[in-house]
């Protein structure tokens, strides 16, 4: 399966996404922050990256759009989980780079599809 790569600040978070993912026979990485989750993905080359938006250092669309503009994660797929609902925080999300959008609280469901749309598994 996949390998994929948790940015968010929240332990709560970490936890919930890691244990979906990892049911599911997914390989999880973590960072609690946008400057170690920049530097992680550099790192380790994730299938997939999740994203939080609010984080202390370096905030989910400031990573997003290192990530996005680097030759060297370029190829890697992005998707936001934000609990920022706005049309506005989508439209900016998707021009710093990222391929999704998922709301928080996020179900198990929603998340397996959009890592399967942007995965294509």
């Amino acid at each position: 399966m996949a390998r994929v790569l948790i940015v968010d600040d929240s332990p709560t978070e970490l936890h919930k996404l890691t244990a979906i993912l990892e049911k599911h026979g997914h390989e999880v990485l973590k960072a609690d922050n946008g400057a170690n989750g920049v530097a992680l993905a550099r790192q380790e080359k994730p299938d997939v990256v999740l994203m939080d938006i609010v984080m202390p250092i370096l905030n989910g669309f400031q990573a997003t759009r290192q990530l996005s503009k680097d030759a060297a994660t370029s190829g890697i797929p992005v998707i936001v989980i934000t609990a920022k609902d706005q049309e506005t925080d989508r439209v900016w999300a998707a021009r710093q780079g990222a391929r999704d959008f998922l709301i928080k609280p996020v179900d198990e469901d929603s998340l397996l599809a959009k890592l399967k749309a942007v995965l294509d598994i």
